[in-house]
């Protein structure tokens, strides 16, 4: 009988492992949603570089502007956030930011101030190691009567397949308990169970990173590459806040998403009526959507348009493809890489930007390394602008340019910015991508490629099998 056992046990595992990854999706994944006027939309940046000595300065706008938004809500607060916690993994850095504490407090206290506030805190369940560990500061939340809402991964489908048809065959099953930890937490303190890291291995997340809130007789919005994360609190991101229509668009997206762990977000009031801005638009984008919007944009590129690409990982073959393609047909394209190097005190081999920056760099593109020592350069941005004085174009938001993150298998949220490049925003996100990629002495931002072409044969094979299989954390 052990022939037949085997054979049952196979044919179940690769069934199931092709269900979760075909499945259909549920409603309200990969979503374009319409184009709306803004009145007020601000590019934000947290920066890093260094000086002559070799100093590390900062300059930071994203959380503060958060937690400014927060402390001026007084009906509803919506915050859906990937890594929400203190976890520093190996990390040594002495001047980590207490934003997770920070923004547990904003809420906590604008909670006290204004009872009647209907606040909701949407997060990723790797924040508790998958049900391992109890932190205290959602906890907090939770006593202060704040929403905490774990996001059902289950309903997504399977970014590593071999993995997922086992788990969904057996040790889904089994639960987690926060009290039986016997594993180190190789995250943060404490001990987790091996439950743990077998959900772990799915590598499926909500990696939203969005903001929305009521503003006076409005709705404000925001959405970033930012998390509120110890650990994270020296990399570099760039965000988008906004007010109006498409702040409700944003509200609704979330609002899916509650519900999927039977959390029901509150109605927003009605829109107050409002001023158009003329030319200036902005759009909201999901999942698969942002993929699209992405390809539109580079495939709509030509001779002496340019586009500038600041990402922390870059593997997404389509995306490559076109970025190729477009170079081909004259246009200038520049892509500013993160070296893959770090990641929370931990040394990382160089997947997949290294092979990706030898691959751009053979076709004509121009490449550049962030400056970082031990901090990532976590933005997520792309800046088209035509060569005729058309409109120009901003996608920015918590998708890296990856499968996974393209591909309607994590959660993710992006923003599509257009209107005349001399526009606020627009002008300051140009303005960003030229500090970062034009370097000096006295503030050493980025690398020139030459200083890390590097990559191996062999790193470009795992790059290439790990994004195809899924079996990677990219």
């Amino acid at each position: 009988m052990w022939p037949w056992i085997v054979t049952a046990v196979l044919v179940a595992w690769l069934a199931m492992g092709l269900w979760q990854r075909i499945k259909p999706l549920p409603e309200g994944i990969g979503v374009a949603w319409p184009e709306h006027s803004v009145d007020e939309v601000h590019f934000l940046a947290d920066e890093s570089w260094f000086d002559a000595a070799g100093e590390r300065r900062l300059e930071q706008a994203i959380f503060d502007e958060m937690l400014a938004l927060i402390g001026q809500a007084r009906h509803l607060v919506v915050l859906d956030m990937f890594l929400f916690n203190d976890f520093a993994g190996e990390s040594e850095a002495g001047d980590l930011r207490p934003l997770s504490a920070e923004l547990t407090e904003a809420l906590v206290e604008q909670k006290r101030r204004h009872p009647e506030l209907e606040a909701v805190v949407i997060s990723d369940p790797l924040n508790t190691l998958y049900g391992g560990i109890e932190p205290d500061h959602l906890a907090v939340l939770r006593h202060a009567g704040i929403g905490v809402v774990l996001t059902d991964l289950d309903r997504l489908r399977a970014s590593n397949p071999l993995w997922s048809g086992l788990w969904h065959l057996g040790p889904r099953w089994l639960g987690n308990s926060a009290r039986a930890g016997w594993l180190p937490n190789a995250l943060g303190p404490g001990r987790v169970t091996l439950r743990s890291y077998l959900s772990l291995l799915n590598f499926n997340a909500n990696h939203r990173k969005t903001l929305v809130v009521d503003r006076g007789e409005g709705w404000a919005g925001l959405v970033t590459s930012a998390n509120p994360h110890d650990a994270s609190s020296l990399h570099g991101n760039v965000a988008l806040r906004f007010e109006g229509a498409a702040a409700l668009d944003l509200l609704a997206s979330e609002r899916t998403v509650a519900a999927w762990s039977g959390v029901r977000l509150p109605g927003p009031r009605p829109l107050a009526p409002s001023s158009t801005a003329e030319g200036a638009r902005l759009q909201l984008l999901t999942e698969g959507a942002i993929r699209d919007a992405l390809r539109a944009a580079i495939e709509a590129s030509g001779a002496g348009d340019r586009l500038d690409l600041a990402v922390f990982y870059l593997s997404h073959r389509g995306v490559i493809e076109a970025l190729k393609q477009a170079r081909q047909r004259g246009a200038e394209v520049r892509v500013l890489l993160d070296l893959n190097r770090d990641a929370f005190g931990l040394e990382k081999g160089g997947i997949p930007n290294r092979p990706v920056g030898r691959e751009l760099v053979e076709a004509g593109i121009a490449v550049r390394w962030c400056a970082t020592q031990g901090e990532q350069c976590h933005s997520k941005l792309l800046l088209r602008r035509p060569a005729n004085g058309g409109e120009a174009e901003l996608i920015l938001g918590s998708a890296n340019f990856t499968r996974r993150n393209l591909d309607n298998l994590n959660l993710e949220t992006s923003v599509r910015l257009l209107g005349d490049l001399d526009s606020p925003a627009l002008d300051q996100a140009s303005a960003f991508f030229e500090r970062r990629w034009y370097s000096s002495p006295d503030r050493t931002t980025s690398e020139p490629f030459a200083a890390h072409d590097d990559a191996t044969a062999w790193q470009r094979l795992r790059y290439r099998v790990m994004e195809a299989s899924g079996l990677s954390t990219f």
